[in-house]
C-alpha cells in the first residue's frame, strides 16, 4: 500500500525537521547501514497512531540527551518501499514492523524495538528504553 504525499510529507517532516536523514532508497539504506563504525539509529516510521503518539515522540525525547547515536535515520513503511525492504534486511531475524526503532553499533543491530514493544508505551517509556540503549552502545 502506498500513501498519497500530501498526507505522509508532513509525518515524515516530523522526524526530518527533527535531524533525522529519510531514506528513500535502497542503495541509501545499504551505503548507511552497512557502516562497520560508529551508531545509527533507525526509525521505520509509518501512517499509524502508535508512530504518531509513541513511536516519533519517543525517538526524539531519546535524542535530545547528551548520549545519542552518531547518525539518526528512517526509512517510511507504505512510501519507500523498496527502501524499507532493504532496511529490513538489516533488522533480521525480526520479522517486518511498523513502526519499529533499531539501534546499530559498528555495522550490527544491537537493540531493536517492535512495533509490540510500541503500541500501548508511552513516548516517555520508549524514550527511556532507547535512552538505556545509548548508555550501554553510544
Amino acid at each position: 500500500m502506498y500513501y498519497p504525499a500530501e498526507l505522509t510529507a508532513p509525518i515524515s517532516k516530523d522526524l526530518t525537521d527533527f535531524g533525522f536523514t529519510s531514506l528513500t532508497s535502497p542503495d541509501e539504506v545499504a551505503s548507511t547501514l552497512d557502516k562497520k563504525e560508529g551508531t545509527i539509529l533507525l526509525v521505520v516510521n509509518s501512517v499509524c497512531g502508535c508512530a504518531a503518539a509513541n513511536a516519533r515522540p519517543g525517538a526524539k525525547m531519546a535524542v535530545s540527551g547528551d548520549k545519542k547515536p552518531d547518525h539518526l535515520v528512517t526509512v517510511f513503511a507504505g512510501v519507500d518501499r523498496e527502501a524499507v525492504e532493504k532496511a529490513r534486511e538489516f533488522l533480521l531475524p525480526y520479522p517486518p514492523s511498523s513502526p519499529s526503532i533499531a539501534l546499530f553499533k559498528d555495522g550490527k543491530l544491537v537493540h531493536m524495538l517492535e512495533r509490540r514493544h510500541i503500541e500501548g508505551n508511552s513516548a516517555q517509556a520508549i524514550a527511556f528504553n532507547l535512552q538505556q540503549a545509548f548508555e550501554t552502545y553510544c
